[in-house]
């Protein structure tokens, strides 16, 4: 395990860090099982706009769950009172809020790319002071989509974003490739149980799974900050086109 100073220093300078083994083999297995039970269980109950499938017709797709802590205890506890949370804080030197707990697959074949973007332009923070981790369920490589980030891309500030045909990342960096972009992206292998925290400005995207039987299943957490303000009646008027725009394309 990397040292503390190791961890803050790498994402203060990067703008993410790579924790391998931040959980053993035995936790990795206990969030996969409980994952299960709730893809079985509670998934059926949950609102349409917090649950996403590459083929909404066929439940084997199913590609992303969102806020999954709202409606089950097991993952209330895992977001709120965990080491995932100490180390939120410790990364941004504050007390944190934890607003998502999500599940991530991509499916192969049909998995698509997740488009390059920063998860700060959907918070609407003010200052953006928050983190996503997002930790690997199996194993995750460049054939089945591994998450690449822009090292240093936290300190240029947001970039502009524009409409994805991505479903559940509506939102992707519309200049992005820049020789900056691709000269400075790192690609993440990962195994289970391997933690990636990125700070919400970082710019990150992840490939589509070309593999013929391998998913790529993955725990997300986000916590924002307590200095951080939401720009509530903004993120409303976002919410609202975004729905618009579906509604259109239907």
């Amino acid at each position: 395990m990397k040292s503390k100073e190791t961890i803050k220093t790498e994402f203060a300078e990067d703008g993410y860090v790579f924790i391998p083994g931040f959980l053993s083999a035995d936790e990795v297995a206990a969030i996969s099982q409980n994952f299960n039970r709730v893809i079985d269980e509670v998934v059926p109950n949950m609102p349409d706009n917090r649950v996403f499938y590459e083929d909404k017709s066929n439940p084997a797709t199913l590609k992303q769950v969102m806020d999954i802590h709202a409606h089950d205890a097991f993952f209330q506890q895992v977001l709120t009172d965990s080491k995932f949370k100490e180390l939120a804080e410790f990364l941004l030197e504050d007390k944190v809020i934890g607003k998502n707990l999500e599940y991530f697959n991509k499916p192969p074949m049909i998995g698509k790319p997740t488009p390059a973007h920063q998860d700060g332009y959907y918070f609407m923070l003010d200052p953006s002071v928050a983190v996503t981790m997002w930790m690997a369920l199996e194993p995750a490589d460049e054939e089945n989509g591994c998450v690449k980030y822009v090292k240093g891309s936290h300190l240029k500030g947001m970039r502009p974003h524009g409409r994805t045909k991505t479903l559940g990342f509506s939102q992707g960096i519309v200049d992005f490739g820049t020789d900056d972009d691709l000269q400075n992206e790192v690609a993440f292998p990962a195994k289970p149980g391997d933690l990636l925290v990125h700070h919400s400005l970082t710019i990150h995207r992840a490939g589509g799974n070309t593999t013929a039987d391998r998913n790529r299943k993955a725990l997300g957490l986000i916590y924002f900050g307590e200095s951080a303000r939401e720009d509530v009646e903004a993120k409303k008027a976002y919410q609202q086109k975004l729905q618009e725009e579906r509604a259109a394309e239907v």
